[in-house]
């Protein structure tokens, strides 16, 4: 199992940042290879990615959400991977982010990608993509 944890600081308050992160149906719009998010219910959530010319769809279930602090998630069985992002407010206007992903690379190309170090790059554009993307609306998805 692998895993990356980056962080990132962002000009909006707290709850415009946990807001916006938490309407998951927006992710595709500052997660790379991330093409449709659906809610399904309170707790579980479909994926579909295309990463390197290759499609998977996916569902993901909460695992913990605590409101203007953290949200969590796993895989329901494969790709083996789980996420949880934090939120640290810095100050009334700012706020830091941190993203961690454990995966299990499968295969020869995800192993070799994740020596090359090309999934923590790819949660590196992710947090920069999701400052430029709330920085540029500074309103969450729905307002």
């Amino acid at each position: 199992m692998s895993q990356t944890e980056k962080s990132i600081d962002v000009d909006v308050s707290l709850r415009v940042a946990y807001s916006q992160w938490t309407h998951f149906e927006s992710l595709p719009h500052f997660l790379d290879g991330v093409e449709e998010v659906t809610r399904i219910n309170d707790f579980v959530i479909h994926w579909k990615t295309k990463v390197e010319g290759v499609t998977r769809e996916f569902d993901v279930e909460i695992t913990e959400q605590i409101p203007d602090e953290r949200v969590a998630w796993t895989a329901v069985g494969e790709p083996a991977w789980s996420a949880a992002v934090t939120f640290d407010p810095l100050d009334e206007v700012r706020t830091r982010i941190t993203l961690r992903l454990d995966y299990d690379p499968q295969g020869f190309t995800e192993k070799l990608g994740d020596k090359l170090g090309l999934v923590r790059r790819r949660v590196s554009g992710d947090l920069k993509n999701f400052k430029e993307y709330i920085e540029s609306r500074n309103l969450e998805a729905g307002s």
